[in-house]
């Protein structure tokens, strides 16, 4: 073979491994830009009435807000509590959320919890896990914020 055509080859070649190179180069910025930009974050107030929300299981340290950190979609994050019915009859509890923000957030994310719906007596407390859940779909929210709010009946 000629020493024209080796060059040649040579050329194609190494210009193949640098169009490789900076392709994958390029990949990878794109996916970390969008795996940056998927991660979503929140803190959100918590209001209690008839009982006493805390992070210790002494009861000691209340809860007045729940950071979730960084949540990647099609996840979820797990926050446990202890809730005490600090009202003067046996109760049952109930949870909902409100003030989402942005309003739309609130069709692609899912707050629940593992309580049982036991009726819980004066002073009684137990430990109650919340779970975040985000949709795989959700799209446009970086930032996030809501209200949980616990009540006592019965």
């Amino acid at each position: 073979m000629s020493t024209t055509k080796r060059e040649v080859k040579v050329a194609i070649a190494t210009l193949i491994l640098v169009v490789y190179a900076l392709s994958l180069s390029l990949l990878t910025q794109v996916m970390s830009s969008l795996q940056a930009n998927s991660r979503i974050s929140n803190s959100g107030s918590l209001k209690a009435v008839g009982v006493g929300v805390y992070w210790d299981s002494a009861l000691t340290n209340r809860v007045s807000s729940i950071n979730w950190g960084l949540i990647e979609p099609g996840s979820g994050v797990n926050k446990t509590v202890y809730i005490r019915n600090e009202g003067n009859t046996p109760s049952t509890i109930s949870m909902s959320t409100s003030n989402w923000s942005p309003s739309n957030a609130s069709s692609y994310m899912t707050l629940s919890w593992d309580y049982g719906g036991q009726t819980l007596k004066v002073n009684e407390a137990i430990q109650v896990k919340f779970t975040l859940s985000v949709l795989s779909s959700i799209s446009g929210i970086s930032n996030f914020s809501f209200d949980i709010t616990i009540t006592t009946s019965g």
